[in-house]
């Protein structure tokens, strides 16, 4: 794996990922959520809460190395995954599903197909370069349907509150309908991780 996976000059790179990803062993990161799916452990509810929205059409935005993309795959949806890593998305394009790589950042990436959900997983909003994420969140809601849903999984952190998030998907055009503290749909109970449904109009 290269030793610096993006360009500065294309990509708008935040802090905390260049801090994630240069210490981070992305062979060992794929493996381990194999392992744990071996193992038994409980790996997809990323996966099981998008197909309970009933969607079949699906954006995995941040898809990373494809975990929840190749999922949904497997259930039988239609999937993009985007991501600006060009090595995560190596790992992914490997895998047998048949899944939409794109290469691309988020706040700018134009698809031409229109998706019934859209999620951000992984705490992907975070990493994304603090002054783009009003406009990550904009383009995104862009590529719905109409009555479309973006699904939100994230930590609370410093410039990318929950509130944050909340205004950023009002002024994006979608209305938060519903929040959880967990992919399995647990109430959401003011802790500081939380899973949230927004729908466009």
């Amino acid at each position: 794996m290269a030793d610096r996976p993006w360009s500065e000059n294309d990509l708008y790179i935040s802090d905390a990922w260049r801090r994630w990803r240069l210490g981070v062993d992305l062979d060992e990161y794929n493996r381990r959520w194999d392992r744990q799916a071996a193992a038994g452990c409980p790996v997809h509810g990323e996966a099981d809460l998008v197909e309970r929205l009933g969607g079949s059409v699906v954006l995995d935005a941040g898809c990373g190395t494809g975990r929840v993309a190749v999922e949904l795959a497997r259930r039988g949806r239609r999937v993009t995954g985007v991501d600006n890593d060009p090595d995560m998305l190596a790992l992914a394009r490997v895998k047998p599903e048949p899944v939409s790589w794109v290469l691309a950042d988020l706040a700018t990436v134009s698809l031409r197909e229109r998706f019934d959900v859209a999620v951000l997983a992984g705490n992907v909003l975070p990493f994304v370069d603090p002054p783009r994420r009003p406009e990550t969140v904009a383009n995104i809601a862009r590529h719905l349907v109409a009555g479309g849903q973006l699904v939100i999984g994230t930590a609370a952190e410093p410039g990318c509150r929950f509130g944050d998030i909340d205004r950023w998907c009002t002024t994006a055009g979608l209305e938060r309908v519903a929040e959880y503290a967990t992919w399995d749909e647990d109430p959401y109970d003011g802790g500081g991780y939380r899973v949230s449904v927004h729908r466009a109009g």
